[in-house]
């Protein structure tokens, strides 16, 4: 049994984000600070962020204290993301690893947050999304890479995520 008890979303403000913030969650991607709670867990007072993933229909609380381990951050910079629209532009990488690893290192890039290191993914997947040999699971790790890049990319860019993702596609094609 849970024992869990919110008191109120009181504070707008804390630390670097207030609520109405858009922000990065590595795992999840780009989610909006939706209020500040006090919450009440096994006897414990946490204060969390609330943050709502709109397009996942998720709320993830997180508490204030663990913000920054948990890798929560601001939006990228228009210059961050500059730089990694310039590595989605780049040689895509081949590699002659077993898949399984290189699924794993994909993974492990989408869930950085780092948007520089999801166009990576984006581009070593791309180059292969036309061959009919590209494999189920390449598809699917390529779709979301491709997914969190242009949602942070539309949310720094003020745009809808259909045209986030039109623009960097077209980026891609440009570069091949």
């Amino acid at each position: 049994m849970r024992n869990v008890s919110v008191k109120s979303k009181t504070a707008k403000t804390v630390g670097d984000f207030s609520a109405g913030d858009f922000v990065v969650y590595p795992t999840h991607g780009v989610g909006k600070i939706v209020g500040l709670e006090h919450q009440q867990i096994a006897g414990y007072e946490l204060q969390v962020f609330v943050i709502d993933f709109e397009k996942d229909r998720m709320t993830l609380r997180v508490p204030i204290a663990k913000a920054r381990t948990s890798g929560l951050r601001r939006l990228s910079s228009r210059k961050e993301m500059q730089e990694a629209l310039a590595r989605l532009k780049g040689r895509s990488r081949v590699r002659r690893t077993m898949w399984s690893r290189r699924a794993q290192e994909y993974e492990a890039k989408i869930n950085s947050g780092d948007p520089a290191s999801i166009a990576e993914v984006v581009r070593d997947l791309h180059r292969n999304s036309g061959q009919p040999d590209q494999s189920y699971s390449e598809r699917q790790i390529y779709q979301a890479a491709l997914d969190r890049l242009a949602r942070e990319f539309a949310a720094i860019e003020k745009i809808d995520e259909v045209t986030a993702t039109q623009r960097l596609e077209k980026l891609m094609v440009q570069a091949a």
